[in-house]
C-alpha cells in the first residue's frame, strides 16, 4: 500500500559527559543553501571547490549549514554558549534553541551564564524573546575585543552594517550584566576563553576541561568540515578578516590535532562533536561514535 513520504527526520539534541561536566548540543537549525562556493573557498575558481565537495562525495553546488548552540552543566552552572538564531529567523527553519530547551529538561530561567563566542546573528539573535531577555537570570560573557568593535562600529565590513544594528539592540543593552573576557581568562570554573580572530574581530573559542578531559568549542573557527579541514587556507565569504582567519583556522586545527582535544563547532554536521586528525594535505573532521559515553 503507498504510503506518505515523511520527509527528513533528524536528532536535535546530544548530551553527553566530559569528566564531571554534563554537555548537551542542541540544532537551533538548518539552512539548505547553494554552495559551497562562493562561501567556502571565495578565493578559488568555483569548479576547483565544486570537485573538492564531490571527492568528498558531496553534492557540488548544494549544501547544509547546521547551527549548534551548547549547554554545559558544570555541577554548579548552566553555562550556555551562544544563543542561535533567535526569532528572526524561526520561519525560515531555524532559532528552535528556547524550544528544544524544555526537551532538554531545561527552562530559559534556568540558565546562569550566557557565553557568546562572537556576535553574528546566528550566534546573538536569540538574545532577545519578545522584546525581553530570554535567560531572565544569566549574565554574560562577551570577548573584550569583540564588543569594543561592534560598540564602536568602525570598519565593519558593509556586508556586517545589519549585524551592527543587531548587536545595538540585543546584545549592548546587556552591557551592565556582562563580563568582558580577555585570552586565556576563566569564565567559569573549568572553562577558559581562547583567543580566535578572524571570523569576527574578537572572535574567541572556549577550552574546557574536567577531571582530565578536554574540549574546545571552537565557535566558528572552522565552518566546513570538508572544505575548512581539508583547504584551511582557502578564504571563507563570511569571514571578517580573511587572512587573519585563515592564520587562526591553521593554528586551532594544528592544537586539536596535535593535542588530541575533543572538539564542538557551531557549524559542524550534528550532534557537531568529534576531533581532528592531520592528513597528507590537511586536515580530516572524526565524528563522535559513542566514545563519550562510555
Amino acid at each position: 500500500m503507498p504510503s506518505v513520504m515523511r520527509g527528513v527526520l533528524r536528532p536535535s539534541l546530544y548530551r553527553f559527559r566530559l569528566g564531571g561536566f554534563e554537555i548537551t548540543t542542541i540544532l537551533d537549525g538548518v539552512s539548505q543553501r547553494d554552495g559551497p562556493h562562493p562561501m567556502f573557498g571565495s578565493d578559488q575558481p568555483a569548479a576547483v571547490v565544486q570537485d573538492h565537495a564531490a571527492a568528498n562525495r558531496l553534492p557540488r553546488t548544494r549544501f547544509e549549514h547546521s547551527f549548534t548552540p551548547t549547554l554545559v552543566n558544570t555541577g554548579t552552572q548552566l553555562v550556555l554558549f551562544d544563543t542561535g538564531n533567535g526569532a528572526a529567523r524561526r520561519s525560515t527553519g531555524v532559532g528552535n534553541l528556547r524550544a528544544l530547551l524544555a526537551d532538554a529538561g531545561h527552562a530559559p530561567g534556568d540558565i546562569d551564564r550566557v557565553v557568546l563566542t562572537h556576535c553574528h546573528p546566528d550566534h546573538i539573535g536569540g538574545l532577545l524573546e519578545d522584546g525581553a531577555p530570554s535567560f531572565p537570570n544569566a549574565d554574560y560573557v562577551i570577548g573584550q575585543v569583540e564588543f569594543d568593535a561592534w560598540r564602536r562600529g568602525e570598519n565593519l565590513p558593509e556586508s556586517r552594517k545589519a549585524n551592527r544594528e543587531l548587536f545595538m539592540e540585543v546584545a549592548l543593552p546587556l552591557a551592565d550584566r556582562s563580563v568582558f573576557a580577555a585570552d586565556g581568562q576563566e569564565v567559569a570554573p573549568g572553562i577558559h576563553a581562547v583567543a580566535a580572530f578572524g571570523h569576527s574581530p574578537g572572535h574567541m573559542a572556549y577550552h574546557l576541561e574536567s577531571e582530565g578531559q578536554r574540549l574546545l568549542l571552537w565557535g566558528d573557527t572552522a565552518n566546513h568540515y570538508a572544505v575548512s579541514l581539508q583547504r584551511p587556507e582557502w578564504h571563507v565569504g563570511v569571514d571578517d578578516d580573511k587572512e587573519a582567519a585563515v592564520a587562526t583556522r591553521k593554528r586551532i586545527l594544528d592544537m586539536v590535532a596535535t593535542e588530541r582535544l575533543w572538539v564542538i563547532g557551531h557549524h559542524m554536521p550534528f550532534p557537531a562533536v568529534g576531533s581532528v586528525e592531520q592528513s597528507h594535505d590537511g586536515y580530516r573532521w572524526l565524528p563522535v561514535t559513542y566514545q563519550l559515553n562510555l
